[in-house]
């Protein structure tokens, strides 16, 4: 199950090269706060550190280990360039919501570059140029349409027929001034910030359910309860719902990561395919290697599509025809979700919720988007005026092709559901070979097998524990992935992803 020496599991480039705190208690008692931040990401720990320097008291809370999920596994680009994006706003959103949409990215980065320079944070920051490219002649002329929108939006960026970077490229825009870093290293820097500021966190413990009212409480899963004014969901796929149907309203996309060393000098900039499957590249700057080329893409839904192990190894060959390549060093997939009009939501969870706030879907870009979202809630608690409300409200209202959006995504979700339940299945536990995974059949029902490389075996029920979907095995991280809604579990049913809240069920031979 390697392949040529790769890694058999993920292994993020940024969580090896930092230097992470030391680990947090989990929550013992109950408590009090004036908010209670749930998910220890980039939009979380912003979040955090933002309120606490208004003189709140505030509580973070992460599920596991602080800085382990989605934030570890970006590529970590700083920047308003969401790939082809104005263009397709504009038409469908209008104008002045593009404007607001790259002003509140654009807005995002200058934060984060003035709070690396105030707070002296090493953590490789640079000012890059961002490219869209394509080689293709039909992405062409959309190119052309979004360079178009970039003019009308008072955009930075300029029309290119190629790049610095030594891969195919008929044509390119650019934006001008964007940037890159080490996640990781920056937020351990806000980390210690909130710390010092009086800030709490309580790592391994999940928040699983809220009660609302005047002074809403989160409910963790060992029963704890945590008193507080304000509710802030950054969890990535929200733990509390809130009869916001959230789960029919985003869908999870799964993408793949590279960590290469290669013997070429690489240019510097930003780079993504205009035309699909995506490809991405960037470098990050290595104390042993120089500039380490990180090669991603091969974007799907979550438990859809090909076998998962070829997606990286179709990231290999592609960077094996145009670099020289001298290893593959880091290896890892990253997931994020996608709203409807690719717009994240981020507010409060319903209008009829005032004081519980989400903020999710930022559909690959999360070093603004989440950044946007912490400055947004901060002001929402604190109540400011912010320029950006409305265009985040998670209650706005939707437009005819968003509409249309969601319709098919859900019949997508009812197309699998059906699929899995009448699958049919022969492989039965006992052939599965070391470190191998698959359905199988099992006591004459379909059932979940992973057989590690001491030969001990793992069974669980494949029903998905959030609506009933049948979970698929994913071979290149070894996980159970939901293709409805995105949940993923564990080799032994644990859940790594939400929606889903309850592990798989084991069973036994």
């Amino acid at each position: 199950m390697t392949t040529n020496g790769m890694p058999k599991f993920p292994r993020p480039y940024w969580t090896e090269s930092s230097s992470l705190r030391a680990s947090f208690p989990a929550l013992e008692q109950n408590t009090e706060a004036d908010v209670t931040v749930v998910g220890g990401g980039i939009s979380g720990i912003t979040t955090a550190y933002l309120l606490v320097q208004e003189g709140l008291k505030v509580v973070l809370l992460e599920a596991g280990s602080l800085l382990g999920g989605t934030t570890a596994h970006t590529t970590a680009k700083i920047t308003a360039q969401h790939d082809l994006i104005y263009d397709e706003l504009i038409r469908s959103e209008g104008e002045e919501k593009a404007a607001l949409y790259y002003e509140a990215n654009h807005e995002a980065l200058q934060f984060i570059k003035q709070t690396i320079e105030k707070n002296k944070i090493e953590c490789g920051f640079s000012v890059q140029d961002a490219y869209v490219y394509t080689n293709s002649n039909e992405y062409i002329k959309k190119l052309e349409k979004e360079m178009s929108a970039y003019s009308a939006l008072g955009i930075s960026g300029a029309y290119a027929e190629h790049i610095p970077l030594q891969i195919p490229a008929k044509a390119a825009v650019v934006m001008h001034g964007q940037a890159q870093f080490h996640p990781l290293q920056y937020l351990n820097a806000l980390t210690q910030k909130f710390i010092d500021a009086g800030g709490t966190i309580y790592e391994n413990t999940t928040a699983i359910d809220v009660e609302e009212g005047p002074l809403p409480e989160v409910i963790t899963s060992k029963g704890h309860r945590i008193k507080c004014k304000h509710i802030v969901s950054c969890t990535h796929f929200p733990f509390y719902d809130g009869h916001g149907f959230y789960f029919a309203r985003m869908h999870a996309d799964r993408s793949y990561v590279l960590g290469i060393h290669v013997a070429d000098e690489l240019a510097e900039g930003m780079y993504l395919s205009a035309e699909d499957p995506k490809k991405s590249f960037r470098y990050a700057e290595t104390a042993e290697h120089g500039k380490l080329l990180l090669v991603g893409g091969q974007s799907h839904k979550t438990g859809q599509g090909i076998c998962t192990i070829n997606h990286y190894e179709e990231l290999q060959r592609y960077a094996e025809g145009h670099f020289q390549v001298k290893e593959i060093a880091y290896r890892w997939s990253a997931q994020d979700l996608v709203t409807g009009d690719k717009i994240p939501y981020i507010g409060r969870i319903t209008s009829s919720s005032p004081n519980v706030y989400i903020a999710s879907g930022y559909r690959k870009w999360g070093m603004t988007n989440g950044t946007a979202a912490a400055l947004l809630i901060r002001d929402l608690i604190t109540e400011k005026e912010n320029a950006y409300e409305d265009l985040y409200a998670p209650s706005r209202s939707i437009t005819l092709g968003t509409m249309k959006n969601l319709v098919v995504e859900n019949v997508d979700v009812a197309k699998h559901l059906l699929a899995g339940k009448l699958e049919m299945v022969n492989k039965r536990p006992e052939d599965l070979a070391p470190d191998e995974g698959s359905v199988v059949k099992l006591h004459g029902k379909r059932a979940g097998a992973y057989k590690d490389e001491a030969g001990k075996l793992f069974l669980v029920d494949t029903t998905c524990t959030h609506m009933g979907c049948e979970v698929e095995w994913n071979n290149g991280d070894r996980t159970w992935d939901c293709p409805c809604h995105g949940s993923r579990f564990a080799i032994n049913g644990d859940v790594i992803e939400g929606p889903a809240e309850e592990p798989l069920k084991t069973l036994r031979m």
